[in-house]
Order: structure tokens, then C-alpha cells, then sequence
């Protein structure tokens, strides 16, 4: 019972340390003069990462390297499968020309390049972690400059009203809040999940790809149905492929750089990382077929039968 309390409060503080970060984030943009669409695409898609780095870098440094790894392979999986899948059956969602040109292949690319790395000798090491940072940087440079070319919204909740009326004061403070509820989230998190692995008697990594995996998409499971719910404009594909992309470029390049990430768990490449991958895969056929530019209710019972699936076999 302790340890499900240490989960739970630890997932409790990631989520408000997450939404301190990325109104702290917004309100020193604004400040800054850096335009809204350069903000929606590369700062609140960071800071809405910081919870996954947080529990990444955490295990890695304490010895738990297959939470660094399968948190973020079960946060991707649950984007698609839970988030993305409950959203559309709630309502079909749009996809618009970017994905097809830029996002899913770049989506792709990076979880190809990090199952390589994974493969090639069973360690994400310093160099693959600046490597994957690097190819962020591109593909951020595109993406804004794709943004600018076809003018492209970026929607941010609240942004006009947090830029107004933000002081530097309450900036600071924000920044002091949210990054010690990220720290002590993430201590609990993890401390939690190692011993609740522990009483279980199933492997860290399981207990990552699922419940750690769920709790870190609650706050997009919850933004996207409530945004369904009330018929607004749901949460894009665009936005979910680009949280994954960040997941694995930043979440998994920043904590490989601070320490290297052995693969000590093999069904995190033996079984995992092809769920990644095959959720991911299927997006694009989706997609287009039926009709293009579209995901249909029925599309999305099947990505969240195929995640009820998965976690099934996990167990």
C-alpha cells in the first residue's frame, strides 16, 4: 500500500511540476519576444517532456536502467494506443498535410535509429544520446520553418492570458516549484515502482511499460477527451507524434549524455520496441485509408483493443 501511495503522489507532483515548467516556460517566451509558433513547438513540447526525463535520468542514475528506457517506449506506445485511440473513438480526428511530409517520417526515423543503437551493442551510449539531440535540433529547424511557410496555428491553452499578467517573480517562482516537484516526483516514482516490481515478483521494465507509462499520459489522455468531450478542437495527431519524437530525441539523448543506458531487460528489444514501432508504423496506413487526411472512430477502437492487447501480453 505504501509503495502504490509513493506512485501515486509521485505521479501527482510530475504532473504539477509538468504544467509550473510549461507556464514558467510560456510566460519567459512571451517575455523574450520569441514568437507564439516557435513556442508551441519547441518550448511547451520540452517542458511537457520534463516529467519523462525527470524519471528517466532518475533510474538511470540509480541503477535501474530498464525504467530509463521502457518509460519512454511505454509513454510512446500509450500515446498512440491509449491517448490517440480513446480520443478517436470520443470523435474522428483530422490529420493535416505536415504529417505526412514531415512528422510520421521523422516519428519513424527516430524510433528506427534508437532500436539501431539499442541493437548494435545492447547500450544507448554518450555519442548515440548527442547524435539523437542533434537530429532534434533538425528536425525543430524544419518543422518551425514548415510552420512558417503554410502558416500553421499552434495552439496554446491559456498562453495570451498566463503572457499578460506574469511577472518575472511568479516566473522564478514557477520554475522553483515545478522543477522540485519534478525531482521529488520522479524520486518517488521510481523508488515506488522498484519495490512495488519487487512484491510483484516481475521485472522494472514491466511495471515501467505500464503503469509508470499510463501515469506519465494521464495529462494527454485527460486534455485530449475533455477537448473531444465538448466538441473543441481535439488534440492533434501532430501534437501526440511530436511529444514521441521528443520522448525518445530528448528524453533518451539528454539522460544517455548525463549517464550511459545499458539494455539489461532482452524483451525490451525482443518484444517492446516492435510494439513501438508497430504502433507507430500503423498511423500512416490509418491515415490514408479509408479517405486521406482522417482518423475514424473505428481506427481508433482498434489502436486501444490493439493497447489492451499489448498490455496483456506484457503480463
Amino acid at each position: 500500500m505504501e509503495n502504490i501511495l509513493y506512485v501515486l503522489g509521485g505521479l501527482v507532483l510530475l504532473v504539477l511540476g509538468g504544467e509550473f515548467l510549461v507556464r514558467a516556460s510560456v510566460g519567459l517566451s512571451f517575455k523574450l519576444n520569441i514568437s507564439k509558433m516557435v513556442i508551441g513547438l519547441t518550448v511547451v513540447s520540452f517542458a511537457t517532456s520534463a516529467p519523462e526525463l525527470l524519471v528517466s535520468v532518475n533510474a538511470a542514475i540509480n541503477n535501474s536502467p530498464a525504467i530509463a528506457i521502457n518509460n519512454v517506449i511505454g509513454s510512446n506506445i500509450a500515446n498512440i494506443g491509449l491517448v490517440l485511440g480513446i480520443t478517436a473513438i470520443i470523435g474522428p480526428l483530422a490529420v493535416n498535410n505536415t504529417f505526412y511530409k514531415l512528422t510520421w517520417p521523422s516519428l519513424m526515423f527516430f524510433s528506427l535509429l534508437i532500436y539501431l543503437f539499442l541493437w548494435t551493442d545492447m547500450t544507448l551510449a554518450r555519442w548515440e544520446g548527442i547524435l539523437l539531440i542533434l537530429g532534434l535540433i533538425v528536425f525543430l529547424i524544419i518543422l518551425i520553418r514548415s510552420a512558417r511557410k503554410n502558416k500553421d496555428e499552434i495552439d496554446i491553452e491559456d498562453v495570451d492570458a498566463i503572457a499578460g499578467t506574469i511577472s518575472y517573480a511568479k516566473i522564478f517562482l514557477w520554475l522553483v516549484l515545478g522543477g522540485a516537484a519534478l525531482y521529488f516526483g520522479s524520486e518517488f516514482l521510481v523508488d515506488g515502482a522498484k519495490e512495488i516490481a519487487r512484491s510483484l515478483d516481475v521485472s522494472e521494465g514491466v511495471i515501467s511499460i505500464t503503469m509508470i507509462a499510463i501515469g506519465t499520459s494521464v495529462p494527454e489522455l485527460a486534455a485530449s477527451v475533455i477537448a473531444a468531450a465538448k466538441k473543441e478542437k481535439a488534440i492533434s495527431l501532430g501534437n501526440l507524434i511530436g511529444s514521441n519524437i521528443f520522448n525518445i530525441a530528448s528524453v533518451l539523448g539528454l539522460t544517455s549524455i548525463i549517464t550511459e543506458i545499458p539494455v539489461i531487460e532482452p524483451q525490451i528489444l525482443s518484444r517492446d520496441i516492435f510494439w513501438m514501432l508497430g504502433f507507430a508504423f500503423i498511423l500512416y496506413p490509418f491515415a490514408y485509408v479509408p479517405k486521406k487526411f482522417g482518423i475514424d472512430r473505428y481506427e481508433g477502437i482498434l489502436l486501444f483493443l490493439a493497447y489492451a492487447f499489448f498490455i496483456y501480453t506484457v503480463f
